[in-house]
């Protein structure tokens, strides 16, 4: 498959963002056909730079699903090759799942790239968004209490401490760094049993992954430490959440997993709505709009945790107020602290 050369651009601005230059190896880790044009576009973009670069395409295996369900379990060979490497470009989706962290526990920087090319080319990261996350991740790391309100009727409270601050920026330069292209925005976890209160999730707000739907009918769930312990609402949003939840047959679907908020002035909050490469797309628009809270529910292993249920669900929250330790850090969705703010946003 021959590469375009506007995405082999594109592609490369991405991997020196990334530190890719003559001599460093990295390894394009994709599945059967699946992104075949970005694999290419990878390779070639790397040749570019002078880096020792190949691919490792294994087979799609049936049933498989982004993260713990990834087509690499199992595959020591490719696993060997993948943790010999300087970086790894990651067009399966290994979020969450063991093999990732056995990769960059090795020392190679990843890099999940597996959003369609008119989303990589909007939201195409700079220094300015690292440093901006940097600096929200400065306040976030020190916080012991985070609080979430919103006009609908959230008021929840996290107890912090007790995992690391996750930041992403959209490129990775530092070995044993993950990454995801494209997303501007961080996030960390409560300790074990510290989340209390209620989360609204309003009309217009984002069930992601898998369920991929604007909400249309507020869902009210009761959190008692670190649990879902009532979904309420009378609407089909709320029936499709109880039904996709207790479909795991897993009382760890219900815990409460990461929280932060989004810092890209480039991500689309309405892009499900009104674009046709929303078909293609895993929803990064959504977790990553200047100014969401993004509140999660299920595993907590990207942040140090062990709950690792395959069932996890990100929810974007519109217009709602964020404080850290009774800061202020979004207020009804407008980012508020000077160093953390988009010019004129």
């Amino acid at each position: 498959m021959a590469a375009d050369m506007d995405v082999v651009a594109l592609f490369r601005k991405e991997l020196e963002l990334c530190g890719v230059g003559p001599g460093t190896s990295l390894a394009v880790l994709s599945e059967g056909d699946v992104r075949a044009g970005h694999a290419t576009a990878f390779l070639a973009a790397a040749a570019e730079l002078d880096a020792d670069a190949f691919q490792v395409n294994i087979k799609k295996k049936p049933g498989s699903f982004f993260g713990p369900g990834n087509s690499l379990q199992g595959n020591g060979p490719a696993m060997a090759a993948l943790k010999s490497v300087d970086m790894v470009i990651d067009l399966v989706g290994l979020l969450w799942s063991k093999e990732q962290t056995e990769i960059t526990d090795a020392g190679p920087r990843m890099l999940l790239v597996i959003e369609p090319i008119e989303v990589l080319q909007r939201m195409v990261s700079n220094p300015d968004d690292r440093r901006r996350v940097e600096a929200g991740s400065r306040r976030l790391a020190k916080a012991k209490e985070l609080r979430i309100t919103s006009p609908g009727g959230t008021d929840v409270t996290y107890r912090l401490g007790g995992y690391r601050t996750a930041e992403q920026y959209g490129y990775t330069d530092r070995p044993g760094r993950w990454d995801h292209w494209p997303g501007v925005f961080l996030y960390t976890a409560a300790e074990e049993a510290g989340v209390n209160g209620t989360v609204v999730i309003d009309t217009g707000d984002q069930l992601l992954l898998p369920t991929m739907r604007y909400v249309v009918d507020p869902i009210t769930l009761t959190v008692e430490s670190g649990m879902i312990t009532d979904i309420a609402g009378d609407g089909l949003d709320a029936e499709l959440m109880r039904s996709f939840m207790a479909g795991y047959d897993d009382p760890r679907a219900y815990a409460i997993s990461h929280i932060g908020w989004g810092l890209d002035a480039r991500a689309r909050w309405d892009f499900m709505g009104t674009d046709p490469a929303a078909a293609q797309s895993m929803g990064m628009d959504g977790r990553a709009f200047y100014g969401n809270v993004l509140f999660s529910t299920g595993p907590n292993t990207e942040v140090g945790g062990d709950n690792d249920t395959l069932c996890h669900i990100d929810i974007p929250l519109k217009g709602c107020t964020l404080t850290l330790d009774g800061e202020t850090i979004v207020e009804n969705g407008r980012i508020v602290p000077e160093e953390m703010r988009v010019e004129g946003r």
